[in-house]
């Protein structure tokens, strides 16, 4: 057995280790207003429930350990005091994903992940109507945990409504475990899916990704795709450029026999192929290349 002090371990270390053993984490999908009214959407794995009499959340945007800048997330609940929570299921695990790439503050985080904003019905930010389960809340209080970078903020959160979508209900009115197909985070690109345990998501990349909003809409409104698989596509920094469309075609002989059809769907069951197996660019070219 290895033993250390935190103090002897580099910041990216020592996260690994707690993030790797400290799992799985619930994950808060949190969504709150600026002081200017613009919307923002993203996710937090550390969090918990804490009380149901009074009943109480807590989660924790960590200030940036790069620059020691806070969440604007943070920044938000600090101005209005008010946060919606929502739970985060397989369903939608690759949008909320796709939403903590780190975007400027003005951008909108709903039409990056392509998930729908609702309005709440006593708190100002929006629900997420994909969510299963919506918690909206009062901040009662905010406790900060440090000031350098990599230090959390404990968000400390009243219920004040809660919205649950009736299809995750068992025959006696109790959140069916099996239907709300919860997922959890690790450390990593590693989460966890109640029903059948481990998969990994790949991290949006360090450089801006295209997001849900710049797919066209030829393949968003295909029903061919889910929200996950909308996901993956938006998980990518550039689209493919025509010559490497054209090599693609040229180098798959499959590919040219879907091609030939003009059978959209056939087409996009092929993407779909490819984005099962975490290859989103080979998706994009293959729905691109009746495009050019």
């Amino acid at each position: 057995m290895i033993s250390i002090e935190p103090k002897d371990l580099s910041m990216s270390k020592l996260q690994g280790y707690l993030q790797g053993a400290v799992a799985p984490r619930p994950i808060a999908f949190a969504s709150t207003l600026s002081k200017s009214g613009k919307p923002n959407l993203s996710p937090f794995s550390f969090f918990n429930l804490f009380s149901f009499n009074p009943p109480i959340l807590v989660f924790s945007p960590v200030r940036k350990g790069s620059d020691n800048t806070a969440k604007h997330t943070l920044v938000n609940c600090e101005a209005t005091r008010e946060v919606v929570i929502n739970v985060v299921n397989f369903d939608i695990v690759q949008q909320m994903s796709l939403s903590s790439a780190d975007y400027p503050k003005d951008i909108n985080e709903f039409l990056k992940s392509g998930l729908t904003p609702i309005p709440s019905d006593i708190v100002k930010p929006y629900r997420v109507a994909e969510s299963p389960v919506q918690f909206e809340c009062k901040v009662n209080e905010i406790i900060p945990l440090g000031k350098e970078g990599g230090a959390g903020n404990l968000i400390i959160c009243e219920v004040v409504k809660i919205h649950i979508n009736e299809t995750v209900l068992d025959e006696n009115g109790a959140i069916d475990p099996f239907k709300i197909d919860l997922v959890s985070r690790l450390g990593g690109d590693w989460y966890s899916r109640a029903k059948t345990g481990l998969f990994s998501v790949e991290k949006p990349l360090a450089t801006l990704v295209i997001g849900v909003d710049a797919i066209p809409d030829f393949v968003k409104n295909s029903v061919v795709f889910d929200g996950n698989d909308l996901g993956k596509l938006g998980n990518i920094n550039c689209l493919p450029t025509n010559e490497e469309i054209d090599i693609f075609v040229k180098q798959n002989f499959a590919v040219k026999g879907v091609l030939s059809s003009d059978d959209a769907r056939k087409i996009h069951l092929k993407a779909k192929e490819y984005l099962n197996n975490n290859d989103a660019i080979s998706a994009w070219k293959l729905l691109l290349a009746k495009r050019i």
